[in-house]
């Protein structure tokens, strides 16, 4: 059963159920339906075609959800990027996905149109306040509607993300529709999502937590509340007023909730499900989060774009920040951490012992390689198993913990240090807002660890702090070794910490706080 499909017999179960809320608009599932059928038939009309890519440089917002839906109604490959994305960006993704058509919005368009001075060929669909389009989106919407969902295999790409990209260009992450609906499937089950759940739409869908909600919601009629935005007291008001009663989120954006002054003004009166998943949290903050929320379903959910579920852990109150175990679709090992391609999926690692995480391709949620990149495919896929690039141990429970990226660990004089368990500490410090460790050049040591520090009080200084740490668990020999205070730690759109600014130099010091780096 393709996407579309499925998503017609989620209609016919309950058409009159609420589907979707963005702001005034609020659309049933008959409504919902009707819409992306009928842009469908006017992407067919424009000559669009089963397997052609339309990129996608739109916010959280209706119009995108009905583009999402009369892509798989069409058989044609959704490829979403971030609406902020620059022109060089937009035009790389465009050419590298032989994209048909790019639907934009005034806050992408000269984005997108840098992109069609190159690539002249695509059609333009301005959406919303978008000025130059040779097709508006409001057009699509009167068109005449697809008389039925296309008939074409599961096996079909439906969807390609783009992953970020740390070094280098970004690499696209072709999906099928089983894939998407097995990992939708896995994520309702690990989070025991029930039919008519209410989700917060925040998390753009240009990322696979953000397609993931919606997915979800649609295939249980549950409501999708899009934030075309994000705004922490909004995000808190539509918990209340919408009723709320799931949220999958970064845990940058847990971060801002539980920190937010006007907290106590909003209620929650049906939030019960919490998830978290793209970065670890601190153990400060999941206490944090549960202390606040109080929430009857508590997840961290470890995976990727390129298979949707690695693990998760559903007992974070008793092993905040533990990764869990294996998803029902998944089996993981630990092998040894090796930036060279000569490590056996076999050299399984003992438990305790730090090294690579690496996944089974034979999962239905598993991404068959790469678009256009065989050399990345060399490097991830390797007898079967995929190789995640993230450190990992397992416990005497056979648990796992996800201790960063390969490329982040810090050898510091011949020590192994992770800079999520410096991270862990410092964050319970009651001077500390929010930090990030990473390790900096050193003649002596190889590289030296350097906490990157929002304060969260004028008395924050490098002697507090390492006293913090000196009285903590922490081994002395991993405490930092410099603390720089900063206006913000930069993060990445979705709210991943991005070290590689940090270690260029890219981030604004305080004024009027003592530097240690």
């Amino acid at each position: 059963m393709h996407l579309g499909r499925a998503f017609a017999t989620t209609v016919a179960r309950r058409p009159a159920a609420l589907a979707i809320v963005d702001g005034d608009t609020r659309r049933t599932y008959r409504q919902w339906f009707d819409d992306a059928s009928r842009v469908a038939g006017g992407m067919a009309a424009l000559g669009l075609r089963r397997g052609d890519h339309v990129v996608c440089l739109l916010k959280n917002r209706y119009e995108l959800t009905v583009l999402y839906w009369a892509c798989h109604l069409l058989g044609l490959i959704y490829t979403p990027l971030n609406w902020r994305s620059t022109g060089t960006e937009v035009t790389y993704c465009l050419g590298d996905s032989n994209g048909r058509a790019i639907v934009y919005e005034g806050s992408s368009e000269a984005a997108a149109h840098e992109a069609l001075a190159r690539h002249p060929e695509a059609i333009a669909i301005g959406a919303i306040d978008a000025i130059q389009a040779s097709v508006r989106f409001a057009a699509l919407l009167a068109s005449e509607p697809l008389p039925m969902p296309e008939a074409f295999d599961e096996r079909e790409i439906c969807m390609m993300l783009y992953t970020s990209g740390t070094t280098g260009r970004p690499k696209g992450v072709p999906r099928s529709h089983a894939n998407e609906r097995a990992a939708a499937v896995s994520h309702i089950a690990h989070n025991q999502y029930g039919f008519g759940e209410i989700s917060l739409g925040v998390m753009p869908m240009y990322h696979t937590m953000g397609v993931r909600v919606l997915l979800s919601s649609a295939l249980l009629n549950g409501v999708f509340v899009c934030m075309p935005n994000y705004d922490t007291e909004l995000a808190l008001r539509l918990i209340q007023d919408e009723r709320v009663s799931a949220m999958f989120l970064v845990p940058t954006l847990y971060h801002d909730m539980v920190g937010h002054p006007g907290l106590h003004k909003y209620a929650r009166p049906a939030l019960s499900k919490l998830g978290y998943a793209g970065m670890t949290m601190t153990d400060a903050l999941s206490e944090a989060c549960r202390e606040v929320f109080q929430p009857r379903r508590w997840v961290n959910y470890y995976g990727s774009s390129e298979i949707y579920t690695f693990a998760f852990c559903d007992h974070l109150d008793v092993k905040p920040g533990c990764a869990g175990s294996a998803g029902l679709n998944q089996e993981l090992r630990i092998v040894r951490a090796d930036p060279g391609l000569d490590v056996s999926p076999d050299e399984i690692l003992a438990p305790g012992e730090a090294g690579e995480i690496i996944a089974t391709m034979s999962s239905p949620e598993a991404f068959a390689g790469y678009w256009n990149r065989p050399d990345a495919n060399a490097r991830a896929i390797r007898h079967g198993w995929y190789f995640t690039g993230d450190l990992g141990s397992i416990d005497d429970d056979g648990e796992l913990w996800v201790l960063g990226r390969v490329d982040d660990m810090i050898i510091s004089g011949g020590e192994n240090i992770h800079p999520e368990e410096v991270e862990n500490v410092l964050s319970r410090c009651p001077l500390v807002s929010r930090v990030a460790v990473v390790g900096i050049e050193d003649a002596r040591y190889g590289a030296r660890v350097v906490a990157f520090v929002e304060p969260s009080s004028t008395d924050a200084s490098p002697e507090a702090l390492d006293a913090f740490c000196v009285a903590s668990e922490l081994a002395r020999f991993k405490r930092p070794r410099g603390y720089v205070f900063v206006e913000q730690v930069p993060k990445s759109a979705v709210g991943k910490i991005l070290r590689r600014e940090l270690k260029a130099g890219r981030y604004r010091r305080l004024p009027n706080f003592k530097h240690t780096d």
